[in-house]
């Protein structure tokens, strides 16, 4: 489904993404993992449209999107999950879910896709008229996921789904990303906690200095001595 051959993103004179080549397959489920500053998020900010690359290309189904505009992409299939969730504060959960759909013109499906978000989330449901920056960072992890499936995308792209997260509150966000690749929604994630990520994907890449340095397998990456002691604290 996504091919990205030989990105180059920099902000500035600064090179943050070197020449990466990855892939998603249909209905698969790869995480990217790296330390801080690796490149991932700028990787995902490419994809999705945020940021414009100063080489190479990214295919969808075969389609070069290189050059489209985030909107563009969001008609495509490709939805992101921003780093610090990004929802609309001022709105109410209600109307976050309805902006995620903004690009859609089948009432009846958004409809359908609005009760599948409050089933995947019973909390959005019981908050669905209250405003968006009042509710807990887990609530609002929620929300931005819920926000990104209303587009009923092809493409999830999940940029650091834990971060800042209780462990009780990561567990059902997984949980929620497992059930959605159940689905053959294909999502390429980008995810802090190396082993949650490893045992949640079917591959995986690793990232350092802008670069992909190691893929393969996630149950291999889980074996490797070199990811243990980088990644794993092992």
């Amino acid at each position: 489904m996504l091919k990205v051959q030989a990105l180059e993103l920099a902000y500035g004179a600064i090179s943050a993404v070197r020449g990466v080549d990855l892939e998603v397959g249909a209905g698969e489920l790869v995480a990217i993992i790296g330390a801080n500053g690796a490149g991932k998020t700028t990787t995902l900010k490419g994809i999705a449209g945020a940021m414009a690359p100063s080489a190479g290309s990214i295919l969808l189904d075969g389609e070069d999107i290189t050059a489209l505009p985030v909107h563009q992409r969001v008609g495509r299939g490709v939805s992101l999950v921003p780093e610090g969730r990004g929802v609309f504060s001022r709105l109410t959960v209600a109307e976050n879910l309805d902006l995620g759909a903004y690009l859609r013109r089948d009432p009846a499906g958004v409809r359908a896709d609005l009760e599948r978000s409050y089933s995947l989330f019973p909390r959005l449901a019981e908050r669905r008229t209250q405003l968006a920056g009042t509710l807990s960072g887990g609530e609002q992890q929620m929300l931005a996921i819920a926000r990104a499936l209303m587009a009923r995308p092809r493409l999830l792209l999940l940029d650091e789904p834990s971060m800042g997260l209780a462990p009780l509150i990561t567990g059902r966000i997984f949980a929620t990303i497992r059930s959605v690749a159940a689905e053959r929604v294909s999502i390429l994630l980008v995810e802090q906690n190396a082993r949650a990520a490893l045992e949640l994907a079917s591959r995986a890449y690793v990232m350092d200095s802008g670069r992909i340095t190691l893929s393969g397998e996630a149950a291999d990456l889980l074996t490797s001595d070199r990811v243990r002691q980088a990644y794993l604290g092992e």
